[in-house]
């Protein structure tokens, strides 16, 4: 019995160093699995982070004019990286390459680490270390390929003067003190050319000149000349054929655009109240454009293109709908605010709305207004926000300047990111 004993204490003793072996190995393997996710976890982060919307990095990129090295986003990184990882690692040394750069309208970020994760009971084998090593990379589209299909609202509404001064002067020169210049063709001594004559700026004039000036705006930030292409349509020029009207074709000629939407003007009606005023359809207008504008690309190449919808309306619909206005009608006008229902099809085509409100201008003396459109006053802009794509809304008063919105919202459309891991 005892010389059975001792051989198996002596089995016990060989086998007890794999056994430990084996076990250590595992505790280790695992330890330094943990270390790699973490690291991997701020390499993300910091690779991301490094290029978000409003990081250094992006701000300095967008300025450059050449490509080349965003050395404020390499620090940027490194902050983020060592930001992220937590006191176990303080003392794992970490060997961290990272490299912020700009080609063409992308900027990449990449992150490279290894490591040495110190082993417990692996060192009984002689292994005193496991390495350990991972990349992450990110990128932002500094610029996109993008269609621009411009929706002008030139419907008589828009005739209501640009700014507060030009308000005050028509309703000081008019007999029922009218802040609108009226295009109605039946007489020469119509408002609209009171307008004229004391040289009152219409909102759509300066629509007009803001949509001009865009052109500008995309040639100065274009990084290829086909980089922005552009198409212009208005309501119609006259109400007796109201309905989506090509002003300027799609193009990136942008000389061409601007001298085409030059022509852009306050719709004409026959005669004061043609029509029972029902000149607005902004359905019609959606429903029409949804076919032409197609489906939205990534805005990567030029050939996959970005799709948008520029808007610029004072959101208020005036046609015919007995049965589907979603306010009270009056023998089948509808004067309603815009019906979001019609945005949804082209935001399915993956087509981004941008929408400048131009203020409906309140007119609280007026009985027609104070019946039909002061109880959704309020609505008006809601539901204009709500059919523009997240971040891609915008309000400009008639004391604001209607040319510097439709610029901001402009920038703002072709600076969103494309952030890729």
């Amino acid at each position: 019995m005892a010389d059975r004993a001792g051989n198996f204490a002596t089995v016990t003793v060989l086998l007890a160093v794999p056994l430990i072996a084996a076990a250590g190995m595992a505790i280790d393997i695992t330890n330094a699995l943990m270390a790699r996710t973490e690291l991997y976890n701020a390499a993300d982060a910091a690779a991301l982070g490094a290029i978000a919307d409003s990081s250094p990095a992006v701000a300095a990129a967008l300025k450059m004019t050449s490509d080349g090295t965003v050395s404020v986003g390499q620090d940027d990184a490194r902050k983020l990286f060592f930001g992220q990882t937590s006191g176990d690692l303080q003392n794992v040394p970490v060997n961290v390459n990272i490299s912020v750069n700009r080609v063409s309208n992308v900027v990449k970020s990449t992150v490279n680490f290894s490591a040495s994760v110190p082993t417990t009971l692996m060192q009984i084998m002689g292994q005193t270390s496991i390495p350990i090593s991972g990349t992450a990379s990110a990128q932002y589209q500094t610029a996109s390929f993008i269609d621009f299909y411009m929706l002008l609202d030139n419907t008589p509404s828009m005739g209501v003067g640009a700014t507060s001064d030009d308000i005050a002067m028509m309703q000081k020169n008019t007999t029922d003190t009218c802040a609108f210049a009226c295009h109605n063709l039946d007489t020469t001594n119509n408002y609209y050319n009171l307008a004229k004559r004391l040289n009152v700026k219409m909102r759509i004039d300066v629509v007009r000149q803001a949509t001009q000036s865009l052109t500008d705006t995309a040639v100065t930030n274009r990084s290829t000349p086909d980089q922005y292409r552009m198409a212009v349509y208005t309501f119609g020029t006259k109400a007796e054929s109201a309905g989506l009207t090509s002003v300027s074709a799609l193009s990136s000629d942008m000389a061409q655009v601007k001298t085409s939407t030059g022509a852009v003007d306050l719709m004409t009606t026959p005669k004061q109240n043609y029509n029972n005023d029902q000149d607005t359809s902004f359905d019609t207008m959606l429903t029409q454009l949804q076919p032409i504008v197609g489906t939205g690309g990534g805005g990567t190449t030029s050939s996959d293109r970005a799709k948008v919808l520029f808007f610029v309306t004072d959101g208020v619909g005036d046609s015919y709908k007995p049965s589907t206005c979603t306010k009270p009608t009056t023998g089948g006008r509808c004067q309603e605010p815009l019906d979001i229902s019609f945005c949804k099809p082209l935001k399915d085509q993956n087509v981004k709305i941008a929408i400048l409100y131009t203020t409906y201008f309140p007119l609280p003396q007026n009985p027609w207004y104070n019946t039909w459109i002061a109880p959704f006053q309020s609505q008006i802009g809601t539901n204009l926000q709500n059919c523009a794509s997240p971040g891609l809304y915008f309000e400009v008063s008639p004391t604001q300047g209607i040319s510097d919105a439709m610029n901001a919202l402009f920038l703002k459309v072709i600076r969103t990111p494309r952030l890729t891991g």
